[in-house]
C-alpha cells in the first residue's frame, strides 16, 4: 500500500487531509511544524499528537525527500548537491553563501523543454515535472544538512530562488505550493522578498503568479531585440518582447518593488554597446533591477563570456539612465555550479 508523503502538502492540504478523516484542522500547523521547521519525519515523535493519530500517521504516511548522493564544494564556499529521485533521475541544487546571507537555488522540473543556447540543462532535453515533495525536499535536505545540530536552522537559508535545472512556470502549480510552504511561518518563514520565482517569459503563467502569489519575480532575458533573443531563447517566438515586457512593466501592485531583469553576457553577442541602449529603451516603462551575469563556459557550446571591460561599459549604459544595475558574482564555476551549467550530472 502506497503512503502518503506529507512533504507534498501545504498547510491547506494537510487541513483538508485531517478533516477528512475526522480530526481537528489545527492538527495541520503542529504537523508542518514538525516536518518542515524542527525535521521530525518519525511521527511517533509528534508529541502533541494523539497517539492515536500517531499510530495511524506512522502506518499511512511518510515524510519522503529525495536522497543526497553527492556533494562538490568550490574554492569559493559554493556547495552543489546531486540528489536522486525515487524514479532513478537525479537533480542538483546549489547552496551560495555570502556574509550573513544564504541563497538555495533550486530545481523545479528533470531536464528543461526550452532549449535555450546557453544553457546545459537545455541540452539535457526534458524528462518531467517535479513533485511538491521533491521541490520543497531540496530545502528541507539543505536545511539539514547545513544544520546538522538543529542550532542554526532559521538563519542558514535566507533566500530561496528558483534558478535551478527546468522552467519554473511550466510546473506552475507544484512550485506554487511549493513556495506556499517556503512562505508558511510553521515551516521556513521566508520573506516574500526573499523568494524568487525565475521565468524565460511564461506570459500567461506570469500573470497568473502575478495574482495567486506575492513572490519575487526574475526575468530572463538576455537580449534586448526580438530577431537575438530568438536565436538564443527559442520561447521568444512564442511570447515575443513586447508582450513579456508588457507583462513586466506593471506586474507588482506595491510601487516600490522592482522585476529582477537577467541577462547572461556572451562575447560578441549581447554585450555590444548598442544592446545596452537597446535594453535601456525597452525597460524605460516598468520598474526594474538588472543583473549582468558574466557567462559561465557550457560545453559542446562555441559561446564565450564576455571582458571585464565590456561588462563594466555595459552596465555604465544602464547607470546612466537611471536603472539599477549589478554584476553579479559568478559562483561555482570550477564545479559546474554556477548559472547554465547545471546538466543533473553532479559534476
Amino acid at each position: 500500500m502506497s503512503k502518503d508523503n506529507l512533504l507534498n502538502f501545504t498547510c491547506s492540504d494537510l487541513e483538508k487531509f485531517f478533516l477528512d478523516m475526522g480530526e481537528k484542522k489545527y492538527r495541520a500547523p503542529q504537523v508542518i511544524k514538525w516536518i518542515h521547521q524542527i525535521g521530525v519525519t518519525d511521527f511517533a515523535l509528534m508529541t502533541n499528537l494523539s497517539l492515536t493519530l500517531r499510530d495511524y500517521l506512522s502506518q499511512h504516511s511518510e515524510v519522503k525527500a529525495p536522497e543526497l548522493i553527492k556533494e562538490l564544494i568550490a574554492e569559493d564556499g559554493t556547495c552543489k548537491w546531486l540528489m536522486q529521485l525515487e524514479d532513478g533521475h537525479s537533480i542538483e541544487t546549489v547552496y551560495i553563501p555570502e556574509g550573513s546571507r544564504g541563497t538555495l537555488c533550486i530545481s523545479s522540473q528533470v531536464g528543461c523543454p526550452l532549449g535555450c543556447s546557453f544553457c546545459a540543462t537545455g541540452m539535457m532535453g526534458f524528462t518531467r515535472d517535479l513533485t511538491v515533495a521533491e521541490i520543497i525536499g531540496q530545502l528541507w535536505l539543505a536545511v539539514r544538512k547545513l544544520s546538522p545540530d538543529n542550532t542554526t536552522r532559521t538563519h542558514v537559508i535566507t533566500n530561496v530562488v528558483f534558478m535551478g535545472m527546468g522552467e519554473p512556470l511550466l510546473n506552475y502549480t507544484n512550485v506554487l505550493k511549493s513556495t506556499e510552504l517556503m512562505l508558511d511561518d510553521n515551516a521556513y518563514g521566508l520573506s516574500k522578498y526573499k523568494v524568487t520565482v525565475s521565468t524565460c517569459g511564461l506570459v500567461p503563467e506570469m500573470l497568473l503568479l502575478r495574482d495567486q502569489s506575492e513572490v519575487a519575480l526574475a526575468v530572463s532575458l538576455h537580449a534586448p531585440n526580438d530577431e537575438l533573443r530568438s536565436s538564443l531563447m527559442p520561447i521568444n517566438k512564442k511570447y515575443p518582447l513586447k508582450e513579456l515586457i508588457a507583462a513586466c512593466n506593471n506586474y507588482f501592485k506595491d510601487g516600490k518593488r522592482q522585476v529582477t531583469i537577467e541577462y547572461i553576457m556572451l562575447s560578441g553577442v549581447n554585450d555590444k554597446i548598442e544592446h545596452a541602449k537597446q535594453l535601456v529603451k525597452l525597460l524605460s516603462h516598468g520598474r526594474y533591477k538588472v543583473n549582468l551575469i558574466p557567462g559561465n563556459i557550457v560545453t559542446h557550446t562555441d559561446l564565450e563570456p564576455s571582458s571585464q571591460d565590456n561588462i563594466d561599459l555595459f552596465r555604465q549604459v544602464l547607470l546612466d539612465a537611471g536603472i539599477n544595475t549589478i554584476t553579479r558574482k559568478s559562483r561555482g564555476g570550477d564545479i559546474a555550479a554556477a548559472c547554465g551549467q547545471l546538466a543533473g550530472e553532479g559534476c
